[in-house]
């Protein structure tokens, strides 16, 4: 046997191997990682809390919007104009 194949050798047990608890290890992070980063299902309270306080912003925001004077003359204008030149 040549001393470079006898070195070889010996350089392949100095390389450690996976251990059963290192590869546990990783199969546990992976799965964590993929529930993490995984779709959700649907909202923690905060979020829904925080959903429905900006649905509510929105609305009053809108609702302001809709019955200012312009709107309102807009659309009854609309409106009946829709229904004359029908007849």
């Amino acid at each position: 046997m040549s001393p470079s194949s006898l070195a070889r050798r010996h350089a392949r047990r100095l390389v450690p191997t996976e251990t059963a608890p290192a590869r546990a290890n990783r199969t546990a992070l992976r799965t964590r990682a993929r529930r993490l980063l995984g779709d959700d299902a649907g909202m923690s309270t905060v979020e829904y809390a925080i959903g429905c306080i900006a649905a509510a912003a929105f609305a009053a925001v809108l609702y302001a919007v809709v019955s200012g004077d312009s709107v309102v003359t807009a659309l009854t204008q609309l409106v009946q104009r829709a229904l004359t030149a029908g007849f």
